[in-house]
């Protein structure tokens, strides 16, 4: 994997951890 591949790979793992929490724990994004 280049460097690229793992910055966008990170990225989605981020995203699919903040999308969770938002969905889990709607109040802490008040």
């Amino acid at each position: 994997m280049d460097l690229s591949s793992i910055l966008g790979a990170a990225a989605a793992a981020l995203l699919a951890l903040y999308l969770t929490c938002a969905l889990l724990a709607p109040e802490w994004f008040e």
